[in-house]
């Protein structure tokens, strides 16, 4: 297929690799053009609009404020030849999607939201886990390019929202599993117990799953740079989960919680950091660390 990315962030990069890996024609754009430096096989292009065009546009950008300036207030969707089809795979707000649902609508361009579960070593892999939803004909569509950068699509019906609600849902079960292991830590190493030999028994048996593993090791060697997802990133996620909770009257207490410790990292300066950092409040708290 001919297919145009938009965003060469660290997602972004892997996921355009990963769609010339599977035999696509890849054109790229990102604002700052040396992003595409070093990709092999795509073809940058000088403008959004170059790229928003084809059989299918893919973007990826880092939240609501950059997909809106790019797509809505960008004009891309008045072009004389826009895609087939449009996959918003940001992590954006549900009130986001369900406005870009109503605007592809007009414009007659089918959109699909496809967030990814995935660090950017997953995504240069192209063995992302992909939630979609949208017109089951539009996602039949673009079946080969969600082929090409995942190891499975999970489809949720046909609203494009739904899609972005299982994202923010997935991604506050994350910073909580984070949240969780740093108070487990806190409280070992309050009585003498290494965080490290804590986490090394509990992620190899209670909790032997992938989130646990990956941050736990991360948490045990206090290895936070270089991030592969953003401590800053997962503030603005449970934000967007917290708005979308309150669109529908769902109390989230937890997340509340979960937003003042991720402000908090931020105020230390750990927002640049990984979001594993967020680890470090429960023994800053403590008296643990300085």
């Amino acid at each position: 297929m001919d297919v145009g990315v938009i965003g060469l962030g660290r997602m972004g990069r892997g996921m355009a690799a990963s769609l010339v890996r599977g035999g696509h024609r890849v054109r790229v754009w990102n604002r700052n053009p040396a992003a595409a430096e070093g990709l092999e096989g795509v073809h940058p292009v000088a403008t959004a609009a170059e790229a928003f065009a084809g059989d299918a546009a893919i973007t990826m950008l880092a939240d609501d404020a950059a997909l809106r300036s790019v797509v809505v207030e960008g004009g891309l969707l008045d072009g004389a030849h826009p895609p087939g089809l449009h996959l918003s795979m940001s992590t954006i707000s549900v009130a986001l999607a369900q406005e870009l649902a109503a605007i592809h609508g007009r414009a007659g361009v089918p959109y699909i939201a496809a967030p990814v579960f995935g660090r950017p070593d997953v995504a240069q892999a192209g063995t992302l886990n992909i939630v979609a939803a949208g017109d089951p004909e539009a996602i039949a569509r673009a079946r080969p390019l969600l082929d090409a950068m995942g190891a499975k699509t999970w489809g949720f019906g046909p609203e494009p929202h739904r899609a972005n609600a299982v994202k923010l849902a997935g991604n506050f079960m994350l910073v909580s599993a984070i949240e969780a292991m740093g108070e487990a830590v806190a409280l070992a190493e309050g009585h003498g117990v290494a965080g490290a030999d804590l986490l090394d028994l509990l992620n190899n048996t209670l909790f032997a799953s992938p989130v646990y593993k990956g941050y736990g090791a991360s948490i045990a060697a206090a290895r936070y740079e270089p991030p592969g997802f953003g401590l800053r990133l997962g503030a603005k996620d449970i934000g967007l989960a917290l708005a979308a909770a309150g669109a529908t009257g769902v109390p989230m207490p937890f997340a509340s919680v979960l937003r003042d410790g991720l402000i908090e990292a931020i105020s230390h300066g750990d927002g640049d950091k990984d979001l594993a950092a967020l680890a470090t409040v429960s023994r800053r708290r403590a008296g643990q660390v300085s």
